[in-house]
Parts: structure tokens; C-alpha cells; sequence
């Protein structure tokens, strides 16, 4: 399922997000301390062991529900392209921190002393699952035997997967998650217009270590007129996404109709596809993303 450019264009913080769970889980995973990172009320209010909540959200217990979780961390790398580093790194410390205490809360009211929260980052991604249910649409389906799907299936049960792997243990945490991806898109204490220092999220940038295609693909040169007086076709779509090329056909009537049935402009619908090489996902950020700014 395509989300744009391959690689961590133009998402950093993503980038470092996954090489710290990543490195984390292979630590703890190699020394066996995995299954023992899971937290409970009771070591974080009375023997107040505070380093359990930092380790255990870059902490995965197994090999299963790493591949699950960096997989969706790597797909919701989209929400940093759409709104930008800096207001990314406010809804994963907003997710962070908000999950954290509705866990807690949880845990108090649940009284199962021998119930643990089951470490990893489970609360930053099932908060991106609100903006990924809301934002991004539908733009494949197909039926296999009576049964019908979308592109958005794989994510879901990927999802559930991570969801459902430790019953109680993950599903907490999960639904903890979702309800922090819901109070920031209710824009609680005017959340989604806090911004970070810019030196901040380019720490990111500098810290996380190159990828695989990691590299911008080349602009194609400007179009002139005679009198070499550049063209420009209406609004310049904003992002770091590819200049259309000459061989890029004419995007389909049915693929500007979609766009514009999701409430955007008729011509912007159209740039957006020239720019994504009717790539009708990849239009749609660069879409949402000239409208945040």
C-alpha cells in the first residue's frame, strides 16, 4: 500500500523513533529482560521505579509484535509528512504522556495486582490510528470470496494483531492509546496548535542515521516561455514531493472525482495527481498538507 515516497523522507522523527525501538528491543531481547519491562501501579506509586515507564515505550517483548509495530510506525509515518515534524513530535509526546496516565488510572480501577502493562510504544500507535481513520481514504477495494476489503484492511489487522497479542496486558494500553488520539483530535487544552523550538525536532534529523532511500528524487527542471518567464499552473503545491514530469498521462476523471468528492478543489485535485504521478494516496497528503499551512 503506497504512502508516498519510500523511505523516511521527510519524516526524522519517525526515523528515530523506529531505530530507538528497534536497538531497545535487541538490548533487552538479547539479555533475556524483554517480558520483565512490563510495568504495574504498583512499581511506578510505591517502589517508584519511573525508569520502567521511559525503557518500556521503546520496548517491544517479542520478535512478533516488533515486526508488527515497526511496521505500523513505519506506515504512520505519513501524519509526520501532512503536519510536519515539529506538530508530530507534540502528538507522540501528547500520546506519551496522556496513555501513560489513562494506563495508570486503569490499573487503579481494574485493582489486579498480577495484571502488568505490556511494554513498547502501543499507545503512539493506536493513537495514530484515529487521524489514519478519519484522514486517509479509501482508494482500492476488492472482494475475496463474499468478503469485502479495502487497502486500509492490512492496517487494521496489523492492528488487532498487536491489540489482541497479550489480551488484557496489550489491550489496555491499546485502547488507552486510542482515547489519546481522540482527545488530540478534539484539540483538548488547543493541543494541535502547540509547536516545539525547531532545534528540537532537527535534533531528530541529525541524530537518526541514513536509510535506504533516504535520498529526495531529483526535481525536474522548470518549464520556461520564450521570454523565460517560468509557468506556474494555479497554486504551487507545498511538501518535498516530486515536480511533475512530462510522461506523467493525464490523471483519470475518476480519480479527480474522488478527490474532489472528499471536498477538495477540482484544479488542486488535479496538480496534486500530475505531482504524485496519479498516485491518488500520495495526492491526498500533498492535498492535507497545503492545507495545514
Amino acid at each position: 500500500m503506497n504512502v508516498g515516497p519510500s523511505g523516511f523522507n521527510n519524516a526524522p522523527v519517525t526515523r528515530a523513533l523506529v531505530i530507538a525501538c528497534t536497538l531497545f528491543t535487541i538490548i533487552f531481547g538479547v539479555r533475556g529482560r524483554a517480558n520483565q519491562l512490563g510495568w504495574s501501579y504498583q512499581d511506578i506509586f510505591q517502589k517508584l521505579q519511573i525508569w520502567k515507564l521511559i525503557i518500556s515505550a521503546f520496548t517491544f517483548s517479542s520478535t512478533p509484535e516488533l515486526v508488527f509495530g515497526l511496521y505500523l510506525l513505519y506506515y504512520f509515518r505519513v501524519f509526520e509528512r501532512q503536519i510536519g515534524s515539529n506538530k508530530y513530535s507534540v502528538f507522540l509526546l501528547f500520546s506519551f504522556v496522556v496513555s501513560l496516565l489513562l494506563e495508570a488510572l486503569a490499573l487503579q480501577l481494574i485493582k489486579d495486582p498480577s495484571l502488568s502493562i505490556l511494554s513498547g510504544p502501543y499507545g503512539l500507535i493506536f493513537s495514530s490510528f484515529v487521524p489514519y481513520y478519519l484522514d486517509i481514504p479509501v482508494s482500492t477495494r476488492f472482494r475475496v470470496l463474499s468478503l469485502h476489503f479495502s487497502d486500509k484492511t492490512f492496517i487494521y489487522l496489523a492492528g488487532l494483531q498487536l491489540l489482541f497479542s497479550s489480551w488484557k496486558r496489550s489491550i489496555v494500553p491499546g485502547l488507552c492509546g486510542i482515547i489519546a488520539g481522540c482527545l488530540y483530535r478534539l484539540n483538548i487544552f488547543r493541543i494541535r496548535r502547540v509547536k516545539f523550538p525547531e532545534f528540537i525536532t532537527s535534533y531528530f534529523a541529525r541524530l537518526s542515521l541514513p536509510s535506504i532511500g533516504n535520498t529526495p528524487p531529483p526535481a525536474a527542471p522548470a518549464r520556461n516561455t520564450p521570454g523565460n518567464v517560468p509557468i506556474f499552473a494555479g497554486r504551487q503545491m507545498e511538501g518535498n514531493y516530486p515536480a511533475p514530469v512530462s510522461s506523467t498521462p493525464e490523471p483519470p476523471e475518476d480519480a479527480i472525482a474522488m478527490l474532489v468528492s472528499m471536498g477538495f478543489d477540482r484544479n488542486l485535485a488535479r496538480q496534486a495527481l500530475i505531482h504524485s504521478r496519479n498516485d491518488i494516496n500520495t495526492a491526498t497528503n500533498v492535498l492535507l498538507e497545503s492545507q495545514s499551512h
